[in-house]
């Protein structure tokens, strides 16, 4: 969950409980990461939490070559039970990220989590209008486990392979109008995903695997496209496709907008060497484009 659409719901459950003090911050090479507790609670242990949000900081800073923004707070809403239930990010005076935390949570509880690295990579991109919300919640859902392999959280055939199981619940139903009109779960979160699947490998088809979506992404960020700015996207796509000098993002934009755009996921994963045979994932190293799929999780040089 994500954006300003989120901003009145989170505002409302900050005044809710007083914060208490902070039980350890995060200091990276460019940012600072302030984490905060919603009431009194002094669980989960302050340690488990700093690990945790390491762990999710330094993926996306693997993915983007720096944390997207310089500070941002973390609200720890302790809930019952173990583990994340809940992630939401806004921007008010600055990023800001409200997690629902079990208070029992250990570190195995937290360590295999996503939700964090998925809102971080909510504060990668502008905020764009409620219809375009697809392109914010489709990268996070994207991004993340890839920013988690390149990082050494998640190996190739787990990414492959969730993303083999759950990219179809993206594809249109007889009654699309394309994803800015079609605002389902399935079209918001995986839809978007597809889309951003699919500018990557074209990207890497056009420039011959030398630069990728990340490239493009990267060069978003370094514009000053973060979560604290309101953007078009036709600006914003046109920075990435500079980026890589191709017209892939905004392409593709106008293929998928307003219209289904229905695609064959199953040749795509063929040509990509991914596939799933009772419950194992195969990755085919000699597939049309294996080198595309490798280069997409593998970790950056800089």
């Amino acid at each position: 969950m994500k954006g300003w659409r989120a901003l009145l719901c989170g505002l409302a459950l900050i005044g809710s409980a007083a914060l208490a003090a902070a039980p350890g911050d995060v200091d990276l090479p460019d940012a600072s990461i302030h984490i905060v507790r919603s009431g009194n609670a002094d669980a989960p242990d302050a340690v488990v939490l700093r690990n945790w949000i390491t762990d999710a900081a330094t993926a996306v800073r693997t993915y983007y070559g720096r944390f997207p923004v310089n500070r941002l707070r973390v609200i720890v809403q302790p809930l019952e039970g173990h583990g994340v239930k809940s992630g939401t990010t806004y921007a008010f005076h600055i990023a800001t990220i409200r997690v629902g935390v079990g208070r029992d949570s250990r570190h195995d509880d937290l360590g295999g989590d996503w939700i964090m690295a998925h809102e971080m990579v909510h504060l990668a991109m502008p905020r764009f209008a409620d219809r375009h919300a697809w392109l914010e919640e489709g990268l996070a859902t994207y991004v993340e486990p890839i920013a988690r392999a390149q990082a050494g959280q998640l190996s190739e055939e787990q990414v492959w392979g969730d993303m083999f199981d759950d990219m179809r619940k993206g594809l249109p139903l007889a009654d699309d109008h394309g994803l800015d009109n079609t605002s389902t779960w399935g079209r918001t979160y995986w839809g978007g995903a597809m889309f951003y699947l699919l500018a990557d490998v074209r990207i890497r088809e056009h420039t011959a695997n030398r630069l990728g979506l990340q490239d493009a992404l990267r060069a978003i960020v370094a514009a000053g496209g973060n979560h604290l700015a309101a953007w078009e996207v036709d600006r914003t796509l046109a920075i990435g496709d500079d980026a890589t000098g191709t017209t892939v993002l905004s392409d593709l934009y106008r293929e998928m907008r307003d219209a289904p755009a229905a695609q064959d996921l199953d040749d795509l994963w063929r040509r990509l060497g991914v596939d799933k045979r009772e419950g194992r994932v195969i990755l085919d190293d000699a597939a049309a484009l294996a080198d595309i799929r490798r280069a997409i999780t593998r970790r950056p040089t800089s």
